[in-house]
């Protein structure tokens, strides 16, 4: 199969996942009409209808559906079957996607790391949220991860790491540095971390729990934001402990909540957790496992 025929099922997978020609067209960066005319070549090399219409909308006929289900096999053994030709050197391109606190705090460490065991590596960084960080590893888009753990079962072609527990925490300015936690989002006003995020809605779980209404006066979708408002004396944040950086520079001191009751007595706060994610099928997952231990030499 030629580099071109993957790219049209690499294509053909992204018209599919979103249901829409022009949407997938507008991602990959193509025309509309460039990505029908590739349709139509994978129809006319596979010798079947891949794609039904309905309104502006697309989806899989049932031969379409069967590719769709080998496809993305198919580029992992084509990104492995490159990968082991050129095996001779370690040079080549390591795709990682990360979350951006972990960017802004430990990546750039890790990164020096990495790069002094593997100078003829190429990185290329994507930033993002987890869920579509995760849809273009299994995709092929990318090859290893720094995100947080996904709520769901992970297939077993997708390894999980735990590099660290981030437990939330209380922000509040130098001034405030010996009042109580719980009494500062009592009665200042809270800066939130944004509830459609996972830490974000961690933070809500946990106001719920120990009957606090807090005040609030805005919502954002960045934890280093956060931290930049309260340095200001916007008021008060809660988020996920992503480490110094939150504080460095800033008139910004990092609390710790307190314990929390359980049935088997305290209990740490809530948390959550940040690793590494690759696939075990990936010629790459050999870079994964570096990078994973320069992590884990980096964070301790």
């Amino acid at each position: 199969m030629c580099e071109m025929d993957v790219r049209y099922i690499h294509n053909f997978l992204r018209v599919v996942d979103t249901g829409s020609m022009s949407e997938a067209a507008r991602q990959l960066d193509l025309s509309p009409s460039a990505i029908a005319q590739q349709m139509r070549v994978l129809e006319g090399e596979l010798g079947a209808p891949l794609l039904v219409r309905h309104g502006r909308s697309v989806r899989a006929t049932e031969a379409g559906e069967r590719l769709f289900e080998r496809g993305r096999q198919l580029l992992q053994d084509f990104e492995g079957l490159r990968e082991w030709v050129a095996s001779d050197t370690d040079g080549g391109e390591l795709r990682l996607g990360t979350v951006n606190t972990a960017l802004h705090g430990f990546v750039p460490a890790v990164m020096r790391a990495f790069v002094a065991r593997h100078a003829e590596v190429r990185i290329s960084v994507r930033a993002g949220l987890t869920p579509e960080l995760y849809t273009a590893l299994v995709q092929s888009e990318l090859d290893v991860l720094i995100c947080l753990q996904p709520s769901f079962d992970l297939p077993k072609t997708v390894c999980w790491a735990e590099l660290r527990q981030e437990p939330l925490v209380v922000l509040c300015r130098a001034r405030d540095a010996q009042q109580d936690p719980l009494a500062l989002l009592r009665t200042r006003p809270l800066v939130r971390y944004d509830r459609s995020l996972a830490g974000g809605r961690l933070a809500d779980r946990y106001l719920r729990s120990q009957g606090i209404a807090p005040l609030e006066r805005m919502e954002l979708n960045s934890v280093l934001a956060v931290a930049m408002m309260v340095d200001q004396g916007l008021g008060v944040g809660l988020v996920p402990d992503i480490g110094p950086v939150l504080s460095q520079g800033r008139d910004v001191r990092v609390l710790a909540l307190p314990d929390q009751a359980g049935g088997e007595g305290p209990r740490p706060a809530d948390a959550r957790k940040v690793g590494l994610l690759w696939l075990n099928t990936s010629a790459r997952a050999r870079w994964a496992r570096s990078l994973l231990e320069c992590a884990r030499e980096c964070l301790g």
